[in-house]
């Protein structure tokens, strides 16, 4: 296995299951210091102790301020220093319009939205020239899901932020991306498809390739846009679907 990130120290939000957890491992394996976070205390020191490496947990929710600000003190006592964010936690509920409440808007945005803006504006002190930001987006950012209006306004705003946060980074040579999944094979989505007969032979219909993504699917690509060889990639969203996007 390659060493690309031998030496670099990586944070991830939302890093105690799926998507979160194989892409912390797979950095890990790959020669980072990875810090992750989750709110529920035993699921952060099962994720801690599979990653390996010696990982650390930092308990915590990207909606909560003071929570992200223990994370960075964290690594500014250890480090002093931040190579790579994975804003990656992040929410999904369904709300079809004419049943959409304030305390379901408020909650795709405290963490979907004001969490990401927070991960990343809090971690800026700490990265330097050449470090990576990859933003957690999804494919649903840029199509029309029923009932999910909200989650995919959340997901298209993460989409505008990596326009944007390029061109406010550009002189710290700071790069921005965002990776966008599919349908992919996590502990969420197999609890939908078990709840929800017939959803599984539906995706499969919709993806090019007739099959749903893994997680490692996902996190190479992350990887990918954290690593060197994307050094001339900013801005961009990365779609990870099978071809949904694109056919």
């Amino acid at each position: 296995m390659t060493r690309r990130f031998e030496g670099k120290v990586v944070a991830i939000t939302g890093g105690t299951d799926g998507i979160g957890l194989v892409t912390a491992r797979s950095f890990a394996a790959e020669g980072a210091q990875v810090y992750v976070t989750g709110r529920r205390p035993e699921k952060l020191d099962q994720a801690v102790a599979e990653i390996g490496h010696g990982a650390v947990g930092v308990q915590g929710d990207v909606g909560v301020p003071e929570d992200l600000d223990r994370l960075y003190a964290r690594l500014r006592q250890d480090h002093g220093r931040l190579d790579v964010v994975f804003a990656n936690a992040g929410i999904s509920e369904s709300a079809a319009l004419g049943a959409i409440d304030e305390a379901h808007v408020d909650r795709l945005f405290a963490t979907n939205l004001k969490g990401t803006i927070h991960t990343v504006q809090k971690a800026l002190p700490l990265m330097t020239a050449g470090g990576a930001v990859v933003l957690a987006g999804s494919v649903a950012g840029s199509t029309g899901i029923g009932a999910l209006s909200i989650y995919s306004a959340t997901k298209a705003a993460i989409r505008s932020f990596a326009r944007t946060w390029t061109t406010d980074l550009k002189s710290r040579g700071i790069r921005v991306n965002v990776v966008s999944p599919g349908m992919v094979q996590t502990p969420a989505m197999q609890a939908y498809l078990e709840n929800n007969a017939g959803a599984e032979d539906a995706f499969k219909q919709m993806i090019p390739f007739g099959r749903l993504g893994s997680s490692d699917e996902i996190a190479a690509a992350v990887l990918f846009l954290a690593s060197d060889a994307a050094s001339f990639v900013a801005g961009h969203e990365l779609f990870v679907d099978g071809g949904v996007m694109a056919v």
